[in-house]
C-alpha cells in the first residue's frame, strides 16, 4: 500500500500527475458522460442560491431524505430573499425531521449576509464563500466549480472513499494528515476545465458504484488500476481511527395541560434542538423508571397538588450523530398554573402541530397520545 501517490500540490493548477492519476480521471469522466444515470434536480444547473441550498441540506442527509425538503423549501422561498426575508419559526418549521439544525440556523444566517452584504449574489469567490455561516471547504468548493466553474475539488466521505481505494491509501480519512492528503490528491485529480462535472461524477461514482458496503467491483471501470481490488482489501479502505461513542440522554417531558392549553418551551441553549420547541423537560443522568408514585412524589415536590395524571408513554428513541435520546412522556392536566411554569408559552392543542419540534417528540404526538393509562379520568390529586 502507498501512503501518498503523486505531489502534494492543493490545486490542479501547475501541478505534476503521475500516469494513474491520469488514468483515474480519464476513466471517470468517461464513465460520466456514458454511463452516469443518477438524475436530481440540482445537477447541471448554475444557480449558486439552489447549488447552496441542495448543499446545504445534504451536509449529514441522503438525497432519498434530503430530495424532499429540497423541493419544499425551493417551493416555498424560490430566491434568496424569499428565504432571507422568511421568519426563523416559519423555516425552521419546514426543516422539521431533517436533523442537525444548526444547519437551518446558519441557513438563515447566510441567506441575510447575502443580502445586506453581496446584494442578493452569492461571491464567485472561494475565499469569501468559506466566510459564509455553514459554508466550509466542501460546500465552497461545490458552489464555486458548479455555479462559477472555478476549480475547487470536493472532498467528502464519498471522495475519500473513492480515493483511498482506487490509490490503495491506508492513512486515515478523519486524522488531520489524511484531510490534508485527500485534499491534496482531489485537487491534482481534478479537471481543471470541467471542474464542476468532474466533482458531480466523483460524487456521483462513489454514491452509486464505489459504495461503502456494497460496492458494484464487477461493473466499476476503474477496476483494472484499481490497488483495492487488486490487493483484494476494497472492504477494509477507507480507514478510520475515530470511533464514535454515543452518549445516552434521559429525558422526561411533562406534557402539561391547562384549559385547553399545553406548556412548551423553546430550546435557546446552544444545545441539541436549538430553536426547537418541547414541552417541560427533566433531564435525569441515567435511566429513571417514571411510575405513578415517582410522578406523583415529583409533582408535589414542585408545589402541584392538584392535577390529573392522565398518560405515561411507552420509552421512545432518537438517534443523533454523537447521542442517543431516550424520553418518556408525562401527561398531567393542571387545576391552576403553577408559579415555575408562569413563563412558558401556553399553546391551543389544535396549534401543536405549527411548531417546530424535534422527531421524538412528533413521534409521540403521531403516535396516540390521546390515550389515558387509568380510564379517562385518571387519578386525582
Amino acid at each position: 500500500m502507498q501512503e501518498a501517490p503523486g505531489t502534494n500540490k492543493s490545486s490542479a493548477r501547475g501541478s505534476k500527475t503521475i500516469p494513474n492519476e491520469l488514468y483515474f480521471t480519464r476513466k471517470l469522466l468517461e464513465w460520466h458522460h456514458r454511463d452516469n444515470r443518477r438524475e436530481m434536480p440540482w445537477k447541471g444547473i448554475h444557480d449558486p442560491y439552489k447549488i447552496w441550498l441542495s448543499e446545504i441540506i445534504l451536509q449529514q442527509t441522503r438525497v432519498s431524505q434530503g430530495l424532499s425538503y429540497y423541493l419544499r423549501l425551493l417551493a416555498a422561498y424560490p430566491s434568496i430573499e424569499k428565504l432571507a426575508t422568511a421568519s426563523d419559526a416559519e423555516v425552521m418549521k419546514l426543516w422539521e425531521g431533517l436533523g442537525y439544525y444548526t444547519r437551518c440556523r446558519n441557513m438563515l444566517r447566510t441567506a441575510r449576509i447575502v443580502m445586506t452584504n453581496y446584494k442578493g449574489q452569492f461571491p464567485a469567490s472561494f475565499e469569501k464563500l468559506l466566510e459564509l455561516p455553514g459554508i466550509g471547504p466542501y460546500t465552497a468548493a461545490a458552489i464555486a466549480s458548479f455555479a462559477f466553474r472555478l476549480p475547487y475539488a470536493v472532498v467528502d466521505g464519498n471522495v475519500s472513499r473513492v480515493l483511498s481505494r482506487f490509490f490503495g491509501i491506508e492513512t486515515p480519512i478523519d486524522t488531520t494528515n489524511g484531510k490534508q492528503l485527500f485534499a491534496q490528491l482531489a485537487g491534482r485529480l481534478l479537471d481543471s476545465r470541467e471542474p464542476g462535472v468532474y466533482n458531480q461524477a466523483i460524487m456521483d461514482f462513489g454514491a452509486t458504484v464505489c459504495m461503502p458496503q456494497q460496492p458494484i467491483c464487477g461493473l466499476c471501470p476503474l477496476g483494472k488500476k484499481c490497488t483495492a481490488r487488486q490487493n483484494g482489501v476494497v472492504h477494509r479502505l477507507p480507514v478510520k481511527e475515530k470511533a464514535v461513542m454515543k452518549k445516552i440522554r434521559w429525558l422526561a417531558y411533562f406534557v402539561f395541560e391547562y384549559q385547553g392549553k399545553w406548556c412548551v418551551q423553546e430550546r435557546t441553549d446552544k444545545d441539541i434542538w436549538q430553536n426547537l420547541f418541547e414541552f417541560y423537560a427533566v433531564e435525569t443522568e441515567g435511566a429513571m423508571e417514571w411510575t405513578q408514585p415517582v410522578i406523583v412524589e415529583w409533582l408535589q415536590q414542585q408545589g402541584i397538588r392538584r392535577f390529573q395524571l392522565n398518560h405515561i408513554s411507552a420509552l421512545y428513541t432518537q438517534l443523533l450523530t454523537h447521542r442517543e435520546i431516550r424520553a418518556v412522556f408525562i401527561r398531567v392536566k393542571l387545576s391552576g398554573i403553577p408559579h415555575f411554569l408562569k413563563n412558558h408559552r401556553w399553546i391551543a392543542v389544535q396549534k401543536m402541530k405549527t411548531l417546530p419540534f424535534p422527531r421524538v417528540i412528533n413521534r409521540w404526538l403521531d403516535e396516540g397520545f390521546e390515550q389515558p393509562i387509568w380510564g379517562k379520568a385518571g387519578p386525582a390529586k
